[in-house]
């Protein structure tokens, strides 16, 4: 069925180009409106045999290999790796993790449980990643990204007890209300006002804030039970309102924002089994050599042919592929140590390029957060630990595997330069302090401090320290020059997208450098 599908709408695209291939795509059912505007439908011939190297198994290199051998394209990728997926990482019992100057670890987790080192959510709408997903049959579940019972817990003031999500979300938006209603009735915002809003806006404050009918916030059954609703005369109570003060006082109280970012916006999803069933369904799905343990060494073009010589990191042998274009999906922090002849500005571009800092931490234990009503979500501590993440699936089972400190930027620096046993112990008194009396309940700790990865040497790109701007906004030099084809080398992968720090960002990549090739073979 699959086949004559695909044949049916090679067709199409031969009389009708790829305009009438969305259109009939959109039609069947076959893609959402967003991803087929993005995702190139190239005829099965577009490739016309031309040779294409892809340097890097991770999403994008996938991405590439398994559409443009569709089209025609004679494909092979070389991964240094003994793995797909690239920062795309699921850790289960067994695992080795091999990190630059540290000893290696291996995971001692039981059968069924995994953690995501690298992406472990995906938004409802990064639509081209889902459109894979059903595509390659990779069956997903919710991701409880946001709890409300979760914990907001003060990293200067570690003596203040932590505040459940929802006392701290409900609290503030009470005493906001109550002080913005007081303004309106001062007439302090009159002059912005017209007596219509006024009029309306009372009444919304009184419902947002739960105030009461003086228009003051005097606690909010949404921030919790005192006492919980029973039997018979057994009323509900709920909990006494936090001072402002104090809320204002924790220095994590902006974490209430965090569910309010788009990409942090329900709905969220996993992968059923770990988020490396990803690329192994690509991996499936292609049928073109995926050369692993295949270290590349140099990178040369020579009139129309490049070569790309690697290394087999298991025997030491040396071999090379040549073919008529190469993507290149290695993470530029590694590719900068490549030996390349590429142009000066390209290699310099390449070189200037700095990569943020990453941690997880993640142990095995009892699901004692269980017990204190935590399934998935996050819990912010700041600091050094970033934040706890609970996992999403195998609730009420009797052990869980507990993500006990995700963290980037400065303070994932610093974190890094710690032995692996002090960042453990740090991020077991976080959970402590979380849970009281279950920190010593963790054990099977591993850490994945992503600048010592080989082969990654960092998790993404940190293009505001590299001249550029936020993702979603980055238009920095480095960035515009790579994200052009040089000679028969394109570069391609999520740091060179608007969003480096998702798997979106790899897809859109990707499709991107399709798309270029695809016009350049047919030219």
């Amino acid at each position: 069925m699959r086949s004559s599908r695909r044949q049916f709408l090679g067709q199409v695209a031969a009389f009708g180009g790829s305009g009438a291939v969305y259109a009939v795509m959109q039609t069947l059912g076959l893609l959402a409106p967003d991803v087929a505007a993005a995702r190139p439908v190239l005829a099965p011939d577009a490739g016309r045999g031309a040779r294409v190297v892809v340097l890097g198994a991770g999403i994008a290199g996938l991405v590439t290999a398994y559409n443009l051998e569709r089209a025609g394209f004679d494909v092979t990728v070389l991964e240094a790796r003994d793995r797909v997926g690239g920062r795309n990482w699921s850790i289960r019992g067994g695992t080795r993790v091999e990190m630059l100057g540290e000893a290696d670890q291996t995971a001692a987790f039981a059968d069924g449980l995994y953690f995501n080192a690298g992406p472990a959510r995906i938004p409802s709408h990064h639509q081209g990643l889902i459109g894979y997903c059903r595509e390659l049959g990779v069956p997903l579940e919710v991701e409880v990204n946001s709890n409300r019972s979760a914990f907001i817990a003060d990293s200067r003031d570690l003596t203040a007890p932590p505040i459940q999500l929802r006392r701290a979300v409900n609290d503030t938006r009470g005493h906001l209300s109550e002080l913005l209603a007081k303004a309106i009735d001062k007439g302090a915002l009159d002059d912005e006002l017209s007596p219509e809003d006024k009029a309306k806006l009372g009444p919304f404050l009184k419902a947002y804030g739960d105030l009461d009918d003086k228009m003051r916030f005097t606690g909010t059954e949404r921030s919790g039970l005192a006492v919980q609703p029973g039997a018979f005369d057994q009323f509900s109570q709920g909990l006494a309102p936090m001072p402002l003060g104090q809320l204002l006082a924790n220095n994590q109280l902006p974490s209430i924002l965090f569910e309010d970012n788009l990409d942090m916006q329900a709905t969220m999803f996993q992968p059923v089994g770990g988020m490396d069933r990803i690329p192994y369904g690509f991996k499936r799905a292609t049928k073109s050599p995926i050369v692993q343990n295949a270290e590349v060494r140099s990178i040369r073009t020579e009139g129309d042919v490049v070569t790309v010589a690697y290394r087999d990191t298991k025997t030491g042998a040396t071999a090379a592929v040549k073919a008529d274009y190469a993507v290149v999906t290695i993470p530029l922090v590694v590719l900068a140590k490549v030996d390349t002849d590429f142009a000066s500005d390209v290699t310099a571009a390449i070189a200037s390029v700095v990569y943020d800092h990453s941690n997880k931490i993640a142990f095995t234990g009892p699901r004692f957060w269980e017990r204190d009503q935590v399934y998935g979500g996050l819990s912010f501590a700041g600091g050094e630990t970033g934040v706890v993440w609970y996992p999403s699936y195998g609730m009420h089972t009797d052990t869980g595997l507990l993500l006990a400190s995700y963290v980037s930027g400065e303070a994932a620096a610093a974190a890094a330069k710690r032995p692996l046993g002090e960042q453990m112990a740090n991020a077991r008194a976080v959970v402590e302090r979380l849970h009281p009396g279950h920190g010593a309940d963790l054990s099977n700790g591993v850490v994945v401090n992503w600048e010592k990865i080989p082969f990654n040497l960092g998790p993404w790109p940190n293009w505001k320290a590299s001249g550029g701007d936020e993702n979603g906004h980055n238009n920095a030099p480095a960035y515009r020059l790579l994200n052009q084809p040089h000679g028969r080398i394109y570069f391609s992968g999520a740091h060179l997208s608007q969003t480096p720090t998702w798997q979106e960002g790899a897809v859109n990549a990707a499709h991107r450098t399709i798309r270029l090739l695809a016009q350049r073979v047919a030219a």
